[in-house]
């Protein structure tokens, strides 16, 4: 397991390298801040892409196989991206960061799957708090090392310093165990296979009504709404609170602080806690965090939000995966995560795009109320379904 932590690791860490180093080539080649724009929106154009077919897929291959063949894919291909860049072929970037996030979008899935299979179901609650603060030291680690980079190198070196983090990935998940598979993977690939994966997802929801309706709150709550104001975060700092960018910066700084305590805390208290009391109550943390921040007017008050939020999104999402891994069947759970992330894509672009011509009709300090009121009301919600004691008792004796 300590290996697959470490692969997780260096590839989250790389992936913030490659990010900033990605918009600051983009930005200095054209001087335009829609080509950056463009950029994101190629992520969740990517998912819907991808997410239809890749969980057929994931399912019937073996993934630890897949994992090294998506790690190597994405180093060669962001080696590429330098070279397509100073050519003057943008649309050939855009192209090469399209493919990188199809990549990403079966990779998730696939990872989850293989995860699940190979941490055995005592541990996973503190694999997953340890992958939490893996993760959310990437989030502090990625910025800071592509920082020291860009101090001795160029955002290209920082490029293929990603490329040969991802190549490191894919040597260590070879030294990992493959897991059995069934023949399935044995069927051809079509449209029939993919209807009647998609009847299997519906049956399994159907007849796990209560897992199901966890999993979409949750993801209601804690992806899409939350998408949709972090789209105006940028906008509401500025315009609303009249932050400067040295104050910005500090407000995002609290946010990464949170984020870091709250999963060193979880990863050392993990086993203490039952699994629906972290679900519950760090998802409703991390709602009261946005309601500080939606009603602040002080960049104290914003800073207090921003801490409270990222603390508790490690227990949140802790919680929230030990449940997903126990119980949604291994053997179905690529099928169910890429189906689903089709849904939470069209749904977060969707919500992204009310909020946005809600800022620009109402105003933007009323589109972050609405918001962060909706999300209180998906995780009151949320909270009532997993403290049913039909819920409770499932979990409790699962996990």
């Amino acid at each position: 397991m300590s290996i697959l932590l470490g692969a997780i690791g260096i590839a989250n860490i790389g992936e913030w390298i490659y990010m900033i180093a990605l918009h600051l080539l983009i930005f200095q080649e054209t001087g335009s801040v829609l080509a950056i724009t463009a950029v994101y929106m190629l992520r969740p154009a990517a998912a819907l892409l991808t997410n239809s077919w890749s969980g057929s897929l994931i399912d019937r291959l073996n993934q630890r196989n897949v994992m090294i063949s998506l790690d190597i894919t994405r180093a060669i291909l962001i080696a590429c991206i330098p070279f397509a860049l100073f050519s003057g072929h943008l649309l050939i970037v855009y192209a090469i960061v399209f493919v990188i996030h199809m990549a990403q979008a079966i990779f998730h899935p696939a990872s989850m799957v293989y995860m699940t299979g190979l941490v055995p179901a005592g541990h996973r609650k503190r694999f997953n708090a340890i992958r939490s603060l893996l993760q959310s030291g990437g989030f502090l680690l990625g910025p800071a090392v592509a920082g020291l980079l860009f101090l001795i190198g160029t955002p290209v070196f920082s490029i293929y310093v990603n490329a040969i983090c991802l190549l490191i990935s894919a040597l260590l998940t070879m030294c990992l165990p493959k897991l059995s598979k069934t023949n399935d993977g044995q069927k051809s690939f079509s449209l029939s296979m993919l209807k009647e994966d998609a009847r299997l997802v519906l049956r399994f929801s159907l007849t796990s009504r209560h897992v199901m309706a966890v999993y979409l709150l949750f993801s209601a709550a804690m992806t899409v709404l939350p998408t949709a104001i972090d789209s105006l975060e940028a906008a509401f700092a500025k315009e609303v609170l009249m932050l400067t960018d040295t104050e910005y910066g500090l407000l995002v700084s609290m946010a990464g602080a949170g984020i870091i305590a709250g999963a060193s805390l979880n990863s050392a208290i993990v086993e203490r806690l039952p699994v629906f009391i972290m679900l519950a109550i760090g998802s409703l943390f991390v709602t009261f965090g946005y309601l500080i921040y939606a009603f602040s007017s002080t960049l104290t008050a914003a800073a207090i939000g921003f801490f409270v939020l990222a603390f508790f999104l490690a227990f949140a999402n802790t919680g929230f995966m030990t449940f997903y891994q126990t119980n949604i069947p291994v053997e179905v759970m690529g099928r169910v995560a890429s189906f689903y992330a089709l849904c939470e894509a069209v749904l977060t672009i969707g919500m992204t795009g009310i909020f946005g011509v809600l800022a620009h009709v109402l105003s933007i300090r009323t589109s972050v109320i609405l918001g962060s009121m909706c999300m209180l009301l998906v995780c009151l919600f949320l909270c009532f379904v997993i403290f049913r004691p039909l819920t409770v008792n499932k979990i409790v004796r699962r996990t």
